[in-house]
């Protein structure tokens, strides 16, 4: 690049930086033209322009041109950043690998170890994300490790282990509707109709239309023969999604057994009256 152009280049990443604290994103990023030579500052700063317009894939793009234009570890915060565009994009496998990238030039970021250890959860790797969280050790990230080993605890099938730290976040974080999901799926899938009840009760007042916390009670209330219950909560749930087809099916059949209470009731207060 010449040394008219630099200037020139400096210019604009400026303008842009300035346009983006404002929150004029896409003026931004239209501010922003491809320098006739590389230089990382302006592909980190396009791929945060990007990022912040949720434009992941074009944000991976310039976080993966940032990186290969820098050596390590100069080049540590664009791999961090690829890391969690290509967690947004669902890619867990490549994105696991730029986190890890980033730990083997600084192994005590928690920030990461999180992003990896989600990962290795998205890709049925618990016993890996496990030994991953065990190494976090700041107090800022403590309930999403707490958090994370609760779910690979879960996926290990290690119930009483999960169910453990799941309630020891909840001591910390009574409003974590995540924890309280899966503590529901941990219970229904044990059989323990009661505890999934009082954890369905407990999403259901956080959050009245989740779907997690209705399915919950319908399952129980039909396990319990409670029909009238289980029409209420079937009833919510299609409303919410038309294309529940075992919403509508349970819907159906709780409305045939309360049909069904009714016409037995009627044909005995009929027989009564007779006599």
């Amino acid at each position: 690049m010449s040394s008219a152009a630099k200037p020139v280049l400096r210019n604009q990443i400026e303008a842009a930086l300035a346009l983006h604290s404002a929150g004029r994103h896409q003026e931004a990023l239209d501010t922003l033209t491809t320098p006739s030579e590389n230089l990382p500052d302006f592909y980190t700063l396009r791929g945060d322009i990007q990022f912040a317009l949720e434009r992941y894939e074009e944000a991976a793009g310039s976080y993966f041109t940032s990186a290969t234009l820098e050596p390590p570890p100069e080049n540590a915060n664009a791999q961090f950043r690829l890391g969690i565009c290509l967690h947004h994009l669902g890619r867990w496998a490549e994105a696991g690998q730029a986190f890890q990238r980033v730990l083997e030039m600084d192994p005590h970021r928690d920030e990461v170890r999180l992003g990896l250890g989600a990962c290795l959860l998205h890709l049925n790797r618990p016993e890996e994300a496990l030994a991953n969280f065990d190494h976090c050790w700041s107090d800022a990230a403590r309930l999403r490790v707490l958090f994370g080993k609760a779910v690979a605890l879960q996926l290990l099938g290690r119930r009483q282990e999960a169910e453990g730290a799941y309630q020891r976040l909840l001591a910390s974080d009574p409003n974590s509707g995540e924890a309280l999901s899966n503590l529901i799926a941990l219970c229904m899938e044990a059989h323990d109709l009661e505890n999934a009840r009082r954890y369905a009760a407990r999403l259901l007042e956080l959050d009245p239309e989740s779907p997690a916390a209705l399915r919950a009670l319908a399952a129980v209330a039909l396990e319990y023969r409670e029909y009238e219950a289980a029409f209420r909560y079937c009833s919510r749930i299609v409303e919410r999604t038309p294309g529940c087809v075992e919403a509508w099916h349970n819907l159906r059949f709780a409305s045939g057994r309360i049909m069904s209470t009714l016409r037995t009731s009627a044909a005995a207060a009929t027989t009564a009256g007779r006599k």
